[in-house]
């Protein structure tokens, strides 16, 4: 059996739907807060409805005694941990929520895992955590110590605290750097779905940096296969050595692309071009993110197979679809 956090969340949901659809049991936690619309969560968990291997709890993961609860219950014997308060411009504005999902809930995963005897547990990170690094490609050997968002500092708080549960207790986790996720049923703040958002109610786009931005866009179903492949490899206790059984790797697509070229493909799939307003970078991002994926390709077979030509349009139908434009 496998507990999902954030299972109500774009990652969560997708990943929950492959492993059911593998013949796995899963058990999926989410608090269906407000940061976006709680409808569009809902819908996700509609496609899972009525499936006997899947399981939905309404349950913060700040709340140690109901997910404590929860696993007396059903005693899960893996985890993919996912729930956080995304969004690095909203953790300028409020970072306690962060602090409440991000660190506590976080921490309150490790304990669980720990007091449960779980298996493995893999949860998320962030590319966010390379902040102000310049040198890219980005690799896992680079050092993560100036994270120039709020959002990112909390996922390398993550990663430090998974370390020493895995050093002090041989508890096998691996943490999984995601790389600007896109595609069906995404996020409505991320900039794919606001640019297709503004074109359909013929509004002007906020193009920050004035464009000069590259991304490592990472489509869905390719991140799902590394979560996939990670939850089947966890890292061994190593008793003759010091190294904790605490994996980290970079999930992204290796091929940065240029802010003005994703926004051209959008424009082009919506059928109209966008006004576009230039705008100053803004506090907390960076320029430009590019992730090296050797470690991940090597280690779990991982092997991105979808062009961002290709994923954009298979959002820009489903996004067309969903809203009945």
């Amino acid at each position: 059996m496998i507990l999902i956090t954030g299972a109500a969340g774009f990652i969560g949901s997708s990943l929950a739907l492959r492993l059911v659809e593998q013949g796995r049991h899963v058990i999926g936690v989410d608090n269906l807060n407000d940061y976006y619309s709680r409808t569009l969560k809902r819908d996700r968990l509609a496609r899972l409805a009525g499936n006997k291997a899947f399981e939905f709890y309404n349950v913060d993961i700040a709340d140690m005694s109901a997910l404590s609860h929860l696993c007396q219950n059903q005693n899960p014997k893996q985890i993919v941990h996912l729930a956080a308060q995304a969004g690095v411009r909203y953790s300028i504005e409020n970072p306690a929520a962060y602090v409440h999902s991000n660190l506590v809930g976080h921490s309150n995963m490790l304990e669980l895992a720990r007091q449960f005897g779980v298996a493995h547990m893999v949860y998320a990170s962030s590319s966010s955590v390379y902040g102000g690094n310049s040198e890219v490609p980005f690799s896992e050997s680079q050092q993560t110590d100036n994270p120039v968002s709020f959002y990112g500092a909390t996922k390398k708080a993550n990663e430090v605290l998974a370390n020493s549960y895995a050093h002090l207790y041989g508890l096998p986790l691996t943490g999984l750097r995601f790389f600007t996720v896109y595609g069906p049923w995404g996020r409505p703040d991320m900039a794919y779905w606001l640019f297709a958002d503004a074109i359909a109610k013929g509004q002007a786009i906020h193009v920050f940096n004035q464009g000069k931005m590259m991304r490592d866009f990472t489509y869905i179903d390719d991140i799902v296969d590394g979560i996939v492949a990670a939850l089947d490899v966890p890292p061994q206790l190593d008793e003759n050595s010091n190294v904790a059984p605490h994996h980290i790797y970079n999930l992204g697509h290796d091929q940065p692309v240029k802010l003005g070229d994703f926004i051209a493909l959008i424009e082009g799939y919506m059928g109209q071009e966008a006004e576009k307003i230039m705008k100053p970078m803004q506090d907390g991002d960076v320029v430009q993110t590019w992730a090296n994926i050797d470690y991940a390709k090597q280690a779990l077979g991982y092997k991105p197979k979808t062009s961002l030509k290709d994923g954009l349009k298979t959002f820009i139908d489903w996004y067309k679809d969903y809203h009945a434009l």
